[in-house]
């Protein structure tokens, strides 16, 4: 990262900087990108929002339906240090690496289908500050990150980013988090709701969130994860019954005194350490690929492995680190910076995920995020929240607990597509796994996810 080496010098080149730009933001329409054939057939924005110190760039793709009366989405990726891009050519967005070009100098990219943008125009971002192209102009910013910091800088990027694209601002508006992201989510949401009644303007039509694979709390994230090996069948009913017997069902912060406790979760391990986590019946690619000191960031960088949410730092790196070290080559291209429109000198060394953010400055300063779920249930928003039933990662089991401490009432049980709606006065939440999909589910079942998708934000019942 580039940034003043003087805390001191901060605010005389934060001032020169303002002078220089004169706005808040700035944009740029991108016609064409390096690695794809012709014109894009979407239009695609991209730019920087300030806020404060800090400059966050963003990727915009206008909905191909209608524009004018599509759902408008922010979207927050996982880590925290990944970047919107992963979003953009991973998840929903209407682009990704063609897997034929991955050895090539400069990867391919090609269309996908069941672009969530065909429907609803989204805001893949890079946060928190030192993520992907967002920087600041002080040092001091980027030891200063946290879930609360993040959410409140991503409630002012969002209004300042409407003053600019006004034709927008009476579209429905939500907020999307995938992963680390699913903590920030609600968060972020909670900042609309109380800057709208602050009278902040734009005023921002709040129409609700979702959620998937999302990391809410640690306790129940752990805790969960030796009853899904048992109800997947990781372990035998024979150990499981053991270790809930000598654990007590806590099976985090173990006394060092349970000898029983600890020799049960030793044998658990055994069992099921060398899992990939994200998809159990994935394979494990830790256990074979090298890593070099050239590509240990990039491989170290699959989404989220080793989140500071899994308190173990299990070293898990799945097949997909190759499609990462495709991400870094592909946008570290100068080609690519200048179509992309990235200020020149302000971002050394693009990663996918940035470590230095994940393990380093980045304070996590949210244990559990249930308090502002059940904040919002007061509120006339709807929610999508959603798990992969092979994600071992944030298991299904543990959203599915946190989503009953929220006191709702069933309004639809569970049945076919094994979806439940909860309602309460105004406020509506409906849960969904996706069968065969791990962590995040949009990487491994698009079509059903963009059907579940369309589904919800047009008030259909999945």
């Amino acid at each position: 990262m580039a940034f003043a080496s003087s805390i001191q010098f901060c605010s005389l080149q934060w001032l020169l900087i303002l002078l220089c730009l004169g706005n808040t933001f700035s944009q740029s329409i991108v016609k064409t990108l390096p690695g794809f054939s012709g014109l894009l057939p979407f239009k695609l924005e991209t730019g920087y929002v300030n806020v404060e110190r800090s400059e966050f760039f963003y990727y915009f793709v206008e909905s191909q339906g209608n524009p004018l009366t599509d759902p408008l989405i922010l979207l927050q990726i996982g880590g925290p240090g990944c970047t919107g891009l992963t979003g953009l050519f991973n998840q929903i967005g209407p682009l990704a690496f063609d897997s034929s070009t991955y050895q090539a100098a400069l990867p391919s990219l090609k269309l996908v289908p069941n672009s969530w943008t065909q429907i609803a125009s989204i805001i893949f971002i890079d946060a928190p500050i030192g993520t992907g192209f967002s920087y600041s102009t002080c040092a001091e910013d980027y030891i200063v990150s946290s879930d609360t910091n993040t959410a409140s800088m991503l409630g002012k990027f969002i209004r300042k980013w409407l003053e600019g694209h006004l034709r927008f601002k009476a579209n429905p508006f939500f907020v999307g988090g995938d992963s680390y992201g699913g903590l920030l989510a609600p968060i972020i949401t909670r900042e609309i709701v109380e800057g709208n009644k602050a009278g902040l303007e734009p005023f921002i039509n709040l129409e609700g969130y979702y959620v998937g694979s999302p990391h809410t709390d640690t306790n129940l994230e752990e805790n969960s994860k030796i009853p899904y090996a048992y109800g997947m069948g990781l372990i035998s009913s024979r150990l499981f019954e053991r270790a809930k017997r000598s654990c007590k069902g806590e099976y985090l912060n173990v006394e060092p005194t349970n000898l029983k406790c600890l020799e049960d979760l030793a044998k658990i391990s055994e069992c099921t350490g060398n899992l990939n986590i994200h998809h159990i019946l994935r394979p494990n690619c830790s256990l074979s690929l090298p890593m070099p000191n050239k590509d240990k960031q990039a491989r170290r960088s699959i989404e989220e492995t080793n989140s500071r949410y899994n308190r173990h730092r299990y070293l898990n790196f799945w097949c997909k680190a190759t499609e990462n070290s495709v991400f870094n080559q592909w946008t570290n291209n100068k080609s690519v910076q200048n179509a992309l429109q990235v200020r020149k000198g302000t971002v050394t060394e693009w990663t996918r995920c940035n470590d230095s953010v994940t393990y380093g400055s980045y304070i996590y300063d949210v244990e559990s995020a249930i308090g502002y779920h059940k904040y919002l249930t007061d509120t006339r928003i709807k929610v999508l929240i959603y798990t992969g039933d092979h994600d071992m990662r944030v298991t299904h089991i543990s959203t599915e607990e946190w989503i009953k401490s929220l006191n709702l009432t069933i309004d639809d049980d569970w049945r076919a597509w094994y979806t439940e709606t909860y309602k309460k006065s105004k406020y509506s939440l409906t849960y969904a796994t996706v069968k065969g999909a791990g962590h995040s589910p949009t990487e491994y079942k698009k079509a059903e996810c963009y059907g579940m998708f369309e589904r919800w934000i047009n008030n259909y019942p999945l």
